[in-house]
């Protein structure tokens, strides 16, 4: 079977997108990173993804003031002209409005650094320790229209220190992210993982 062509969307520095593309150098992953995409022509992620041979692209949000759908359009056309099958979201810190969400729908994930559906949204570590939470983590899933609410595909937990701060946990939670990306897309490039009707359908026959 053919590897799927994987475009990463990135704003900064795309520190998951460097684990996406070390564990795609393996030959029997089921996916290639064929492009890495930015909304900000800033981004540090793109230098370390052309260092890596891997094409990139810039779609500046600004150019199109509050325009979001003809922002979103300039980014279906790149991923469609690179042939895109399957589109990662890496730190890319745009709201996605549900025209572009249901053309790419069971083919666009992106990693949240919680156990969703608890602390969607900013903030997450902040929040847990505020909260008390005694478990925290990060989840891969589908993207849907409504933020941080699609079906997951893979999670993993850690436990909260009591000597946890914000950014002792953020760092934690970092190398779970780093560790359970590159599964996931994994899963979904292989066929093994689907979203079905809203859910995640698993196939390992």
């Amino acid at each position: 079977m053919p590897k799927k062509r994987v475009a990463i969307l990135i704003s900064g520095r795309g520190s998951n997108m460097v684990a996406l593309i070390a564990a795609a150098k393996a030959k029997d992953y089921p996916a290639e990173i064929a492009l890495v995409l930015s909304n900000r022509p800033d981004a540090a992620g793109l230098a370390r993804a052309s260092a890596e041979g891997i094409a990139t692209e810039v779609v500046d949000h600004t150019a199109f003031g509050k325009d979001r759908e003809g922002f979103e359009r300039a980014l279906h056309t790149a991923l469609e002209e690179r042939s895109i099958d399957l589109v990662c979201l890496a730190g890319f810190m745009r709201l996605l409005t549900p025209w572009f969400v249901r053309r790419w729908e069971g083919r666009l994930i992106n990693i949240h650094p919680a156990l969703l559906p608890d602390f969607k949204g900013l903030d997450t570590h902040e929040r847990a320790i505020a909260a008390g939470a005694t478990f925290h983590g990060a989840t891969v899933h589908f993207v849907v229209p409504e933020m941080d609410s699609g079906p997951t595909i893979v999670q993993e937990r850690l436990r909260i220190a009591p000597t946890d701060s914000a950014d002792t946990l953020a760092a934690r939670v970092l190398e779970i992210e780093h560790r359970i990306y590159p599964q996931a897309l994994a899963l979904v490039a292989s066929g093994h993982v689907k979203m079905i009707d809203g859910a995640c359908r698993r196939d390992f026959s």
